[in-house]
């Protein structure tokens, strides 16, 4: 069986993990260029000064995406690199560089998915509150309106945020990343808020100025597995991967914990209501707000992104969420960051979100970090990727026989980059890179990868 001819094969990338150039062309600061200099919050002290170097790389990288049979290209667009202090003057440096990056990808038949917001706040924001300011939603409009006026007469494919459950949760309750503070629930969930408004308006900025577009978000797709194909342990698959709990406790671990949900997140987006399991669950520090706000951002999405990397399994339980999460067995692998590898998280995944939402899927992000050496005759042997992406595409190959709508696939990450906290100490790149000089090596993956492509998925 190969996959439909609809389906598009890809890759993705962000901007602060792999452009470097952090001061150039007058570029603003970004909040992970301070994050990176507060002592013990990243690996080593590693930050993303010269990450890849792919600010100065565009055509060497573009031709490794031809190389390897790419059709589609997920990259984020750096806020600071356009709009230096997040609001007025535009830096038309930065839009140059994005310009060129679009015609290289275009000239080479590969279609361009931009992602607005990737992680990489202006710091001149952040001295205002960041998600926290109620500003923050025109604010990121007008970024919107800036960058759609000026790329979106090529670029048609859209997604507004990337992983609201992690820039909020990992940066605003456990303080893991930046800014890394440690709020309460109800700050939280304002600054959740807010950052779910800038959706909406970035969604109408999108359809205002860009014809014929198509938008969605990039969400975590956190998702269970059931432990049987049982009907109740389904079930409780189901249950498990909408469900909103109340924090165990007040402890930033708590308060993460509960806010580590797809549903919280998804059903403003997508249905216009927040779930009133967590509504009820929440219950006084549920921030007031305007129901006028649910209006703006429950707009019309042409695709559902979700990045999923693994899954939890669960079975029915008689108990009030109706089920219980148990340990897969034993010897089952784990990557370098001690996730699961789980193969049938994306047909799971895929199930259960193509029941609840309907729209087309795009797997938005899906990889793992390895421990990948360079051979001295360059060369990286990286079999246990290869068995990871077979394994988990062929959960989408599943999904696609039984009627669930997969439209595309992004392998993160094109190339190894800044890990965000983990710094470069984790890979999971298709293509090696050196980081002191950053020569380019695809690895072996890339190239099944590749055959994949070319097969449209025969091969799996």
């Amino acid at each position: 069986m190969t996959f439909p001819t609809h389906f598009r094969w890809g890759a993705a990338t962000s901007s602060y993990q792999i452009e470097g150039a952090w001061n150039e062309d007058g570029k603003g600061l970004s909040i992970w260029d301070t994050f990176t200099e507060m002592p013990g919050k990243v690996f080593r002290g590693h930050d993303g000064k010269d990450a890849c170097d792919h600010y100065h790389r565009i055509d060497e990288d573009v031709k490794i995406m031809s190389d390897i049979g790419l059709q589609m290209y997920r990259f984020s667009l750096s806020w600071p690199r356009i709009l230096p202090q997040g609001t007025g003057k535009v830096e038309t440096r930065g839009l140059d560089f994005y310009d060129r990056l679009v015609d290289a990808l275009l000239k080479a038949n590969i279609e361009p998915w931009i992602t607005l917001y990737h992680w990489d706040l202006p710091w001149a924001l952040q001295l205002r509150g960041g998600w926290m300011n109620p500003e923050i939603s025109d604010q990121f409009q007008n970024y919107t309106e800036v960058v759609a006026q000026r790329l979106g007469d090529r670029v048609k494919h859209w997604f507004t945020l990337n992983e609201p459950q992690v820039f909020i949760g990992l940066a605003y309750a456990l303080g893991a990343h930046a800014p890394g503070w440690k709020l309460s629930l109800q700050e939280n969930l304002v600054a959740g808020h807010n950052a779910l408004l800038a959706h909406g308006k970035a969604v109408q900025a999108l359809r205002a100025n860009v014809q014929d577009s198509k938008v969605g978000a990039a969400p975590v797709g956190i998702c269970f597995r059931p432990a049987t194909e049982s009907a109740e342990d389904i079930e409780a698959a189901r249950r498990a991967t909408f469900n909103v709990k109340a924090p165990a406790n007040s402890t930033p671990e708590g308060i993460f914990d509960s806010l580590w949900n797809s549903a919280w997140w998804m059903e403003p987006m997508f249905n216009g209501r927040y779930p009133e399991e967590g509504l009820e669950r929440y219950g006084d520090a549920m921030p007031a707000f305007d129901e006028a706000d649910l209006k703006i951002i429950q707009q019309p999405l042409d695709f559902f992104g979700a990045n999923i990397y693994h899954a939890q399994t669960v079975v029915a339980a008689d108990n009030e969420d109706g089920y219980k999460i148990v340990n897969p067995p034993a010897g089952n692998p784990r990557n370098t960051m001690n996730w699961d590898i789980v193969p049938d998280a994306l047909y799971w995944g895929g199930k259960f979100y193509h029941e609840r939402y309907g729209l087309p899927i795009f797997v938005t992000e899906n990889g793992i970090p390895c421990v990948d050496m360079v051979s001295p005759d360059k060369k990286v042997e990286d079999g246990s990727r290869k068995e990871f992406i077979r394994g988990y595409v062929g959960g989408v190959k599943r999904a696609l026989s039984e009627g669930v709508n997969f439209a595309g696939y992004f392998y993160w990450s094109l190339m190894d980059n800044f890990e965000w906290a983990e710094g470069y100490s984790q890979r999971f790149g298709l293509v090696h890179v050196n980081y002191q000089t950053f020569e380019r090596i695809p690895k072996e993956s890339s190239k099944f990868y590749s055959e994949i492509i070319r097969t449209n998925g025969a091969i799996l």
